[in-house]
């Protein structure tokens, strides 16, 4: 049994060094690296009758977010940028597991007001000022700085992303887009973090960020789990999703000790109307089995005409296990981590 649930290894593409290609399209594949290039003036965009599209359709189908989670000993935090062209949102919000409390912030925007969005990957800064609100993510090709400002949190952060391979795809979506997704878990993490004045203990901290941006869906939906964790004495991170890359390519894989493996397509079995039943989060090929049981959820419910968000992300423990490409099984229990459920309508 082992050795077919360890046996999924798909075959990587060198990262080119830009994203768009001479024939103005992007390069797909699952790739060895970070794509540092965001050409995408280059990119030729057509519409779903294969006409060149205008420059309002250009600008206003293109999506862009960016993502950090962080995890301590008993708190995890979380910052989101999203730029969804008729409006910008974020939100940071630490939890602690001991108190079973949060502290969360959140802003939602009409257009471009107080938001920027990182270049690529690795270039740039996204950030969004409004008022008491200041949250910034400087990218660079060997780390990502996260700059939190807000009444209760604040925090200077570098997270190390060299020597660790990123899970790094660009697959088409729908008819006439495509999607780039970049992420990377167990991280080092290194700074200053303070809740309302008291610094926190970066010491057992790891990390991991996410970075998306492309033609996406008008109608786009995923599920998604997310762990940073230290199993065994090793620098653990898995990230699984459904619902965004799934042309022939999928967002899947797990970190130990600074080594990636992918992993096969994700399942997940829950209940949208009773948020207190644990999840099920598996692979197609048996090699990741976990329940997961959520604590805490961050919601949010918006409808207004050209848009629509039903977002929940819940912070929980997940238990169960993943198998290793050597077959090595490592057990979970009760390792702290994210699952989220999301609508959009962009």
């Amino acid at each position: 049994m082992h050795s077919m649930m360890s046996s999924y290894q798909p075959t990587l593409s060198k990262a080119p060094t830009d994203l768009i290609q001479a024939n103005g399209q992007p390069a797909f594949g699952l790739f060895d690296g970070s794509v540092a290039h965001f050409n995408l003036q280059n990119f030729v965009y057509h519409n779903l009758m294969d006409k060149k599209a205008n420059a309002l359709a250009r600008y206003f189908h293109y999506k862009q977010f960016q993502f950090i989670c962080i995890t301590g000993t008993d708190w995890l935090l979380a910052v989101a940028i999203a730029d969804i062209r008729y409006a910008n949102s974020g939100f940071a919000y630490l939890y602690s597991f001991d108190t079973n409390q949060a502290i969360s912030k959140g802003v939602l925007l009409p257009g471009a007001l107080s938001c920027q969005m990182s270049d690529s990957p690795s270039k740039g800064e996204a950030k969004q000022h409004f008022g008491a609100y200041k949250v910034a993510i400087k990218a660079s090709l060997t780390h990502w700085q996260l700059i939190i400002d807000t009444k209760e949190l604040k925090a200077t952060l570098t997270i190390e992303k060299a020597g660790q391979m990123p899970l790094a795809l660009c697959a088409p979506t729908g008819y006439n887009g495509f999607t780039y997704t970049e992420k990377s878990n167990a991280l080092k993490v290194s700074g200053k973090l303070e809740l309302q004045g008291k610094s926190l203990d970066l010491t057992q901290a790891l990390a991991g960020y996410d970075f998306s941006a492309g033609f996406m869906r008008r109608h786009t939906s995923w599920r998604w789990a997310s762990i940073n964790a230290v199993i065994e004495g090793q620098a653990f991170g898995l990230n699984m999703a459904a619902g965004v890359n799934e042309t022939g390519l999928c967002e899947n894989a797990l970190w130990f000790n600074g080594q990636i493996q992918h992993l096969s397509p994700a399942s997940f079995v829950f209940d949208r109307k009773d948020d207190t039943k644990a999840w099920q989060v598996s692979s197609l090929c048996g090699e990741v089995q976990l329940e997961f049981t959520p604590l805490y959820c961050r919601q949010e419910k918006v409808n207004i005409g050209l848009l629509a968000s039903n977002f929940r992300q819940y912070v929980g423990l997940y238990t169960g296990f993943v198998v290793l490409q050597n077959g090595t099984k490592l057990q979970l229990n009760a390792v702290k981590g994210l699952a989220e459920d999301h609508y959009a309508k962009w």
